[in-house]
């Protein structure tokens, strides 16, 4: 008797060991099993969108700067060929905005401040913000592997800060899908959970020895997509409302529902204006697939980069440039791109085309400055709105366009 009570005294002890240890560790949970959950209380710092900052903008510098964005403006886009939405601001405040053309040109959808357009790959610094807040949180570690969250992730050096930095060494899911039809039946839409599966059954080798050198791909943020699934227990669409838009009151911006919302959002076009329709690749998210506006990511941008907003040690460490075995200016840190000068100073931005989407997002962290553009219409122009910076501060781009 004494034997048996001291045996379920152990196990007891036991059973309260593993609980403990476990206590902190992420739940799996399978992908079908996924729905919008609430994010459990206390587990995110509360965020709100910031309001009345200063110093404030007299009129006669506003005035100056419009006037010379103005100019910029109609030698990038002559006679009104942008088909987007423009925006810059300082301090928060709103210096020049401009909407034009259509959302939608077979019914004439005027494209206005509350209009979504798909941001293509600026959705990256969406879900790195995600998956940082969740680091901020305790739920995810920049440096565990991969597999830690993934149990099919076939990779088993890559870390969560290598898929951030697209040092993780993976190949682009539209390239191992395209190719080979024993890899992926181009008539399926490919989803996240199809890319994971495809790379731990199919075989699938790396580009290149993780940890080796950079490489932009846009698989590592599908991946992060999913792990930010199986921490938080929600669909990425819900997770991304409850840690980023509803927190800061980004009214306009959502993920896209595929399924669902496919033919309500706005269309992409060519330059001559030729819609581009939907294809395979359409219904994978986190490196892609977020609709937002100018208005929106304005203030996703000042939250973003306010003291509150992350810890102070962990927002320095993603404008660390991971990206530097090569000598060059040309860096990227956590879900953003930069430009390192050799007399200090830093430019960060990220760009985004897919289909005929096009976006530009600029942070000038010295100067307060947000520079955003957003088109539907494909045209390169969009990417030159970086050229507007040397308005605010000593940036070495040529200047003819803005004076």
């Amino acid at each position: 008797m004494n034997f048996i009570k001291t045996a379920n005294i152990l196990q007891i002890l036991l059973l309260i060991i593993i609980g403990s240890s476990c206590k902190n560790e992420a739940k799996e949970i399978p992908q079908a099993e996924l729905k919008d959950y609430e994010l459990p209380k206390g587990i995110l710092p509360k965020m709100k969108p910031l309001e009345n900052e200063t110093p404030k903008l007299t009129a006669d510098y506003i005035a100056e700067k419009q006037k010379k964005i103005d100019s910029f403006y109609n030698r990038n886009w002559p006679n009104n060929s942008m088909n987007g939405s423009f925006l810059v601001a300082k301090n928060g405040q709103i210096i020049y905005e401009k909407y034009e053309g259509y959302a939608n040109l077979r019914d004439k959808t005027p494209i206005t401040s509350d209009t979504p357009i798909h941001i293509a790959s600026v959705t990256k610094v969406l879900t790195a913000t995600a998956i940082l807040k969740l680091v901020n949180a305790r739920r995810i570690d920049l440096d565990q592997k991969v597999t830690h969250y993934l149990k099919e992730f076939p990779y088993p050096d890559v870390t969560v800060r290598m898929l951030l930095s697209h040092r993780s060494g993976m190949r682009s899911y539209a390239y191992f899908t395209d190719r080979d039809k024993n890899v992926w039946d181009r008539h399926n839409t490919l989803t996240n959970q199809d890319i994971l599966t495809i790379m731990g059954t199919k075989h699938i080798g790396l580009e290149q020895k993780t940890g080796t050198r950079f490489a932009y791909c846009n698989t590592n943020y599908a991946m992060l997509a999913l792990i930010i699934e199986k921490v938080t227990k929600l669909s990425y669409r819900e997770a991304m409302n409850q840690i980023i838009f509803k927190p800061l009151g980004m009214t306009n911006t959502f993920v896209l529902d595929f399924d669902k919302d496919k033919k309500n959002v706005a269309p992409s076009y060519k330059g001559n204006r030729v819609e581009i329709g939907i294809d395979y690749l359409d219904k994978v998210y986190g490196d892609k697939n977020v609709y937002s506006t100018p208005r929106d990511l304005l203030k996703f941008d000042r939250a973003r980069n306010s003291p509150s907003f992350l810890e102070p040690e962990l927002l320095a460490q993603v404008y660390v440039g991971y990206s530097n075995e090569h000598p060059g200016t040309k860096n990227y840190g956590l879900g953003i791109r930069m430009v390192n000068w050799p007399n200090g100073k830093n430019f960060y931005f990220h760009n985004g085309w897919w289909h005929g989407f096009t976006s530009s997002y600029i942070p000038l962290k010295d100067e307060n400055v947000t520079i955003i553009a957003l088109s539907n219409k494909f045209n390169k122009s969009t990417y030159a709105v970086r050229k507007l910076s040397v308005l605010f501060g000593d940036y070495p781009f040529k200047v003819e366009d803005v004076e």
